[in-house]
């Protein structure tokens, strides 16, 4: 019986794993699929014979119980346990056992027959389940554009097509329009630095004011990890950034590089105030002043490399929610329109403004335009300072050109932007103003302008006459050749360390001077100050956040018109199964009956519902996240706006 009974279990578990990969291949979404499993469980489950003995199911549910797989399973199981000798024993006042009685009063089969009976029937519709499987997966095609939205070449490509009229701005040959994108973004290598260029920031609606951030002899511990105590280190601290220093001022596009492991991302998430632990130490001035993050953070923006974004909502109602939300009060919503349209024109993204973001590689934007929304999401809050963590990640040469295109003209805007950067083309990195390069451990090795034709930088590394580097050759990617002559290989080779190379140069001092002056405040400046930790009042943020739900969720039929239908089929099931039932409390059985009813609905009930809200809530967590260390708001309104729509 023992033996008997494992079989069973595992044929039953074949039986249900086969179940939900033909409801997955049907559903085709995850919440669609999250609805149904729990809709066919209810149904099998309800006319299995269990909640609902079998001589009390309606005749015109009958049907049900012969076709699910559950009542099989139910009378393999329930015979192989009371037809033995643990259950033998004579009833008083009849001739049959406890457990044929008990298999009667449930309904279930008393012959031995019926354990081989559902054993073959689990094994049969594991085969007709796989079957289905198949045939959806061959026959079935995606709920959803399985492709990214157009870009803006394709969308006027398609309009000249159906209209004969090329949109304005593409009446120029692909070829001569790529070679442009190239070569706009490092265009100001052949003139003045984008610090000395104010005559040429494009002038919004907003005003803001240009801030520089500086950081001296700056540190970042965590506590020592217990594999590496458990390995003999004795420290009770690692050390992740050990006393750089540098500064970032406006209108100068700065890169943040290095190998992996060198601390870049680490070093600009202090910076920007996204280290919730470990030790910070040194000192960091905004514009001369001490940094306090609450005030810093509603002042910079910070683009994250995974693009997180609502996914149900347009570019434009993105754009809205975080204006409405992080600029001030004071800026009346006509304002605040024009800003956003400004910000749509800065990025090019104006053409897409009604195109719903979507999920990163399943419907909606592409990376790029995913990665220039991102842009502009931090860029409509109006900030003096802006973080952006490897912008050109997962981008194709051209995307890459196009969303460094954007990032210049953010920069011609008079802000300070910091972009980390991994491996990046000649003409991305020579897009560059400045570079911070740092080396494995935590120390800055290079920290000053790259140059026409990264020259600067070149001539750093080559006047240093260290025997041993190897001169970058004609058409080398100079940070590809930058990266190699630095590395730790490279230094062991040849004996030396290039952040005391760095601290015994001119650069350095220069540097030094550079970091002193601007950690004075200007005459005339004072320090950043606001009344309240967030731009919006409480009421405010409650309605912008079930603005945003609402939206949200009125465009995801798959979520809310499901759960509706599968409460709705739910009711008619219990209804019909059960119609009349309540009346008979003469039997035990009736009362299990009744019992049984108010369990299943309960229990499926709160099944379904959490299986399909889990999904939605998985990606909104993510966006709240992001949100929050944005300042935009604070955990109760989000709530609220999650429950009242």
């Amino acid at each position: 019986r023992f033996f008997k009974q494992y079989l069973l279990l595992l044929a039953i578990n074949q039986m249900s794993s086969s179940l939900f990969r033909f409801i997955a291949g049907i559903g085709r979404d995850m919440v669609v699929s999250h609805t149904f499993g729990p809709l066919s469980l209810l149904a099998f489950a309800a006319l299995g014979g269990f909640i609902l003995a079998r001589p009390d199911i309606k005749k015109w549910w009958i049907w049900g119980y012969w076709i699910s797989p559950l009542s099989y399973a139910q009378n393999a199981i329930s015979t192989n346990e009371f037809l033995g000798p643990s259950w033998n024993q004579i009833v008083s006042g009849t001739n049959e056992t406890i457990g044929v009685t008990v298999l009667k009063n449930r309904g279930i089969f008393t012959e031995a027959k019926w354990y081989w009976i559902g054993l073959g029937a689990m094994v049969g519709y594991t085969l007709l389940f796989n079957l289905l499987y198949t045939l959806a997966l061959s026959v079935l095609s995606p709920l959803t554009d399985a492709h990214p939205s157009m870009s803006e070449e394709e969308l006027k490509e398609k309009h000249a097509n159906l209209t004969g009229k090329a949109l304005e701005g593409h009446k120029e040959k692909n070829s001569r329009k790529q070679e442009l994108e190239l070569s706009h973004i490092s265009d100001r290598n052949s003139g003045i630095s984008g610090a000395d260029s104010s005559d040429s920031r494009k002038r919004l609606v907003l005003p803001f004011t240009p801030l520089s951030l500086t950081f001296n002899d700056t540190k970042y511990s965590v506590d020592m990890p217990e594999a590496m105590k458990a390995q003999g280190v004795t420290e009770d601290r690692l050390l992740l950034l050990k006393g750089v220093s540098g500064s970032f001022r406006p209108g100068v596009l700065t890169a943040l590089m290095g190998v992996s492991g060198a601390g870049k991302t680490t070093l600009m998430d202090v910076l920007a105030g996204r280290k919730t632990g470990g030790y910070i130490e040194g000192e960091i001035t905004v514009s001369g002043y001490p940094k306090k993050q609450e005030t810093f953070a509603r002042i910079s923006g910070y683009c994250e490399q995974n693009d997180i974004h609502s996914p149900h909502v347009t570019i434009y109602e993105s754009l809205v929610f975080s204006a409405w939300l992080r600029l001030p009060a004071e800026v009346d919503s006509d304002r605040r329109k024009m800003f956003i349209e400004e910000i749509m024109d800065l990025v090019e993204l104006t053409s897409l403004r009604g195109a719903l973001v979507g999920l990163p590689g399943v419907n909606g934007l592409s990376t790029e335009q995913r990665k220039r929304l991102t842009i502009a999401v931090e860029l409509v809050a109006n900030p003096s300072i802006i973080f952006m963590d490897e912008p050109t990640s997962g981008l194709d040469a051209r995307a890459a050109a196009i969303v460094m295109r954007t990032v210049r003209n953010t920069v011609n805007t008079g802000r300070t932007v910091v972009c980390t950067i991994h491996q990046p083309s000649i003409d991305i990195f020579e897009a560059f103003d400045e570079l911070f390069l740092m080396k494995r451990g935590g120390e800055e090795i290079y920290v000053g302008p790259v140059g026409q034709n990264s020259a600067n930088l070149i001539e750093y590394f080559e006047i240093q006459e260290i025997e041993g580097i190897s001169k970058i050759k004609d058409g080398y990617n100079p940070a590809t050749w930058m990266l190699e002559v630095s590395s730790s290989a490279q230094e062991e080779m040849l004996g030396i360390d290039f952040a005391e190379v760095y601290r015994q140069s001119e650069l350095y001092q220069r540097n030094k001077e550079l970091i002193k002056e601007l950690s004075m405040p200007p005459p005339g400046s004072r320090d950043l100050n606001f009344p309240t930790q967030y731009s919006r009042s409480f009421v405010t943020q409650c309605l912008a956040c079930l603005w945003k739900q609402k939206l949200s969720y009125w465009r995801n039929p798959s979520y809310t018109a499901v759960r509706l239908l599968f409460t709705i089929v739910i009711a008619l099931m219990f209804g019909t199964m059960f119609w009349d039932l309540g009346s008979k409390t003469r039997r035990s059985q009736d009362l299990f009956n009744a019992m049984g009813s108010m369990y299943a609905a309960v229990l499926y009930i709160g099944v379904q519902n959490s299986g399909s809200v889990q999904p939605v809530v998985v990606v909104e967590r993510t966006v709240f996240y992001r949100e929050r260390a944005a300042g935009m708001y604070s955990a109760f309104p989000y709530a609220f706006g999650q429950v009242i729509s």
